[in-house]
């Protein structure tokens, strides 16, 4: 079982939609039995709170399930036991190599470098556009699910 967790700043917007993204993809996939998938805070601002109304909305829109979910900070630990820790940008990215204690198994990735591209996916909390988050996770969901393919992980 691969176990994957998304992480971004507050755990309402960005990892929360990535992680329902790619729950619903693996689902599409009949993989769902391969995968253990969650999402994680690099910071405690937005502990407990459920997902921002506007990663409910577009993934309501698009027809995708949204994961049940309130937010939870990355711990330590989170680092044994996952295989990929996969941040939505080069904050989280920074925060999350501080929190593990470094990276010393190479497991900590930014979500868009699986699609060839070193950007950031920016936070609708600040943007307000969840429609470019959610067509940067999508494209870095699918990407990482090709990526998983070519390595013969699934």
């Amino acid at each position: 079982m691969i176990k994957i967790l998304f992480v971004c700043h507050g755990n309402i917007c960005r990892s929360t939609m990535a992680e329902s993204v790619f729950t619903y993809m693996v689902k599409e996939r009949g993989l769902q039995e391969e995968f253990y998938i969650n999402s994680a805070a690099t910071s405690y601002e937005e502990i407990g709170n459920t997902p921002h109304y506007g990663t409910v909305n577009k993934l309501r829109a698009v027809g995708i399930p949204l994961v049940p979910h309130r937010a939870v900070r990355m711990t330590q630990e989170d680092y044994e036991e996952y295989d990929y820790l996969i941040g939505m940008d080069t904050a989280n990215i920074r925060n999350m190599t501080r929190i593990a204690g470094g990276d010393k198994e190479q497991k900590i990735y930014k979500l868009m470098t699986f699609a060839d591209s070193g950007r950031d996916v920016a936070d609708p909390w600040y943007t307000g556009d969840f429609e470019s988050t959610y067509r940067d996770v999508t494209q870095g969901c699918e990407a990482f699910l090709k990526y998983l393919e070519r390595k013969g992980e699934i």
